[in-house]
């Protein structure tokens, strides 16, 4: 871990810790799916900009097989992922949502194993840790004014789909550069979320958006969809997993206290109890994955661990 290492860990621990806070903000004076898709679109748009000027158009040269499959994980990442937990912060606080959304490397075990992999007994051990406090968390907070039941299955459900989308990257014909993929990905995902949210009748009322939601959309691009991206993906090749996979557990921890500070959120008991469940259980999923494994206990030689199965951006 190089200086210049711990400074990208930084950005992302920080950075994507504090995109459910963005979000949060962004959908008081504009509408979840909309604002999602404005994000995503303009996002893009950067990023495919950036990498003609940097190596010329080619670079964004892919086959229609991969463009599909692009286009397919970019919606299950961006569209269930991250437009369903924008959608689910409508009800309940971003901190809950952080702390639900931190089951995506548990749901991506279990996707592995229903695929024929056999995780090591201290994987699986997690995975049970880690679902009991979402069990936990569901039944401590379904009641209390910053929890929802209806917000709570909708994160599960854009948890889940982040990691079928992670999940499916891994194994589907995808560009060859990951920001040249993440190009269409952004482009689907924000394509999806506009036309579902202009189908539910999603507006944008210039003059009722706050400034504050202006910038905090501006942040979410910048930050959030740029530059902690282009952190962790360079962190992939430059530092260790065992390392760079301690964002799973540090993100909601950074997401609780900055809606606390911020915004004012309860942090209750409940949560607080169920997501050291959901956190401990990532953190044990994370350690265990990132030690190499014996041969036998492997399904193919290419198969990525779960830490880099998790997929290169959070909400």
């Amino acid at each position: 871990m190089t200086p210049l290492a711990w400074a990208a860990l930084v950005v992302v621990y920080l950075v994507w810790g504090s995109t459910y806070l963005g979000i949060e903000i962004v959908i008081e004076t504009i509408p979840a799916l909309v604002s999602g898709g404005m994000r995503f679109l303009v996002a893009a748009a950067l990023l495919a900009a950036f990498l003609a000027v940097r190596h010329g158009p080619g670079v964004l040269r892919v086959s229609r097989r991969q463009l599909g499959s692009a286009a397919l994980v970019g919606v299950l990442l961006l569209t269930g992922g991250n437009g369903m937990v924008a959608v689910a912060q409508q009800h309940i606080s971003s901190g809950l949502a952080a702390l639900l959304v931190a089951a995506v490397p548990l749901w991506l075990v279990m996707l592995r194993t229903l695929g024929g992999d056999r995780p090591p007994t201290a994987t699986l051990a997690g995975v049970v840790t880690g679902f009991a406090g979402v069990a936990l968390l569901s039944v401590l907070s379904g009641g209390e004014a910053s929890g929802s039941v209806l917000g709570m299955a909708v994160v599960l459900f854009a948890s889940l789909s982040w990691a079928v989308g992670s999940f499916l990257a891994g194994r589907l014909a995808m560009p060859g550069s990951s920001f040249t993929a993440s190009v269409y990905e952004m482009a689907a995902g924000g394509l999806a979320l506009l036309a579902i949210g202009f189908g539910r009748g999603e507006r944008v009322d210039l003059t009722a958006v706050s400034g504050r939601s202006w910038l905090a959309l501006g942040y979410l691009v910048v930050f959030g969809s740029l530059l902690a991206f282009t952190s962790y993906a360079w962190l992939l090749g430059n530092a260790p997993l065992s390392i760079v996979g301690t964002y799973a557990y540090v993100n909601p921890a950074v997401a609780v206290l900055l809606g606390a500070l911020v915004l004012g959120e309860a942090v209750t008991w409940g949560m607080l109890a169920g997501g050291a469940f959901i956190v401990l259980g990532v953190g044990i999923v994370v350690s265990t994955e990132s030690r190499p494994r014996p041969a036998a206990l492997q399904r193919r030689p290419d198969d990525a661990p779960a830490v880099e199965d998790v997929a290169l951006e959070t909400p």
